[in-house]
């Protein structure tokens, strides 16, 4: 029997570990397992390594065993785990960052590299070794684990078999260096493969990286910005307005969440195989800076906002009440609808018609047909008083009809259009 093994064909070796795994009782026997074959002098024929429960004690050894190549590893997804499960200690959430000589500094056949919670600085010299990649996740990128804009630039440009791209920050300080900051290169280069492109972060850092890169074929880009009150994102119009799969999009909706508020955009439906998904989010807590940030992000200058034909807006989930603070200004509801000029369908919740309707009822002379020009019909859902709604959108409704710019008002099932 010993001599079988010898007949076996060499196979590819997949290294995966299930999630939770660190609170099993025999997790510590199951890791030395894992490390063990990555010691081992089989660790050439490893094509694939899936870790979720990494934690701080065992970082050090399975560091020491990924010092050297993998010449057959074409998929890596590590995560860690947010301390010792004995250990209760703050400094337990302070992840080592990994060394350069990761992977021996090269990974010619990767394919898919997903890091969590993982600080990998020196990640860029590494992508350029890995010129075959399909997608790459970043996500909950620690401070300790900053790339700048220019440098991860630099590693995109090799990589022309990327589809995925999904960069997410965990706080407001990825925000580039403004004293070091290079001017963008007189032409960008292509992703050719891009189709998906995430980002969480500041919106400098998405700037500086939009200023260096083109992806035509994309057809799902979500934009997570953490809130400023000053956004100037004109790159970020140029990236969308250059990709073909959005220009079908012409249905939106605006939904406000606890946490954040966020547009997103949908061509019609059936009108494309592969439906585009444009996602632009605001994270930020307060009704007012909601209101007050979204417009300077979804401006009149951003691509597909004039072309709209219906747009939802809508309250997520169970939002309280409290949520709305009563020093709203009724202008700040008007900026966050006058880029939409081609609207002719608007579809608002309750609680938001109440808000809505009370800015429109402001409107006076040449101003009912310069907010919402081409609108035709409001929709209200039916879960307050209708008639309320009629009574606070009447002189906006008659305003419209003097000018020959009818509106009609009806009732709205509250189902979400897209």
């Amino acid at each position: 029997m010993s001599e079988v093994p010898d007949a076996w064909p060499v196979l590819p070796v997949m290294l995966i570990s299930s999630v939770g795994g660190f609170l099993h009782p025999k997790s510590d026997q199951r890791w030395d397992n894992r490390v063990a074959a990555l010691e081992s002098e089989h660790y050439h024929r490893i094509c694939e390594i899936e870790i979720f429960d990494i934690t701080n004690s065992r970082w050090e050894r399975f560091i020491a065993a990924m010092q050297k190549p993998f010449p057959e590893l074409t998929y890596l997804d590590l995560s860690v785990y947010g301390g010792d499960d004995d250990d209760d200690d703050d400094d337990d959430d302070v992840v080592p960052v990994l060394p350069e000589s990761f992977l021996g500094g090269s990974a010619p056949r990767l394919r898919e590299l997903k890091l969590t919670g993982i600080p990998f600085p020196s990640v860029p010299k590494l992508l350029l070794s890995a010129n075959g990649l399909v997608t790459l996740e970043l996500w909950d990128i620690p401070d300790s684990g900053y790339i700048s804009p220019y440098t991860m630039a630099t590693a995109l440009a090799v990589m022309t078999r990327l589809e995925s791209l999904d960069l997410q920050f965990r706080s407001p300080p990825s925000l580039p260096d403004t004293k070091s900051r290079p001017l963008p290169p007189p032409t960008r280069f292509v992703l050719p493969a891009l189709t998906e492109l995430k980002f969480k972060g500041v919106y400098e850092y998405m700037e500086d990286l939009l200023a260096r890169i083109d992806a035509p074929l994309l057809y799902d880009l979500y934009i997570a910005f953490f809130l400023d009150f000053d956004f100037d994102v004109p790159q970020l119009h140029r990236f969308i307005g250059h990709a073909e799969e959005f220009k079908a999009c012409n249905h939106a909706a605006v939904l406000i969440f606890t946490h954040s508020i966020e547009l997103c955009l949908y061509p019609k439906p059936k009108a494309v195989d592969q439906h585009a998904r444009l996602v632009v989010q605001v994270l930020c807590t307060e009704s007012d800076w909601q209101l007050s940030s979204f417009p300077q992000v979804c401006s009149s200058s951003f691509p597909l906002i004039s072309a709209l034909e219906e747009l939802e807006i809508r309250e997520f989930g169970y939002l309280p009440s409290s949520h709305w603070n009563d020093d709203i200004e009724d202008a700040q509801w008007l900026e966050l609808l006058d880029p939409f000029t081609s609207l002719e369908n608007l579809y608002l919740t309750y609680e938001i018609a109440q808000r809505v309707c009370g800015a429109l009822q402001e409107l006076s002379g040449e101003m009912v047909t310069e907010v919402l020009p081409a609108l035709r019909n409001l929709f209200v859902d039916g879960s307050g008083s209708f008639e309320d709604i009629e009574e606070a959108i009447r002189p906006f409704v008659a305003a419209r009809q003097l000018s020959g710019h009818p509106v009609a008002i009806d009732h709205w099932r509250r189902e979400s259009l897209f």
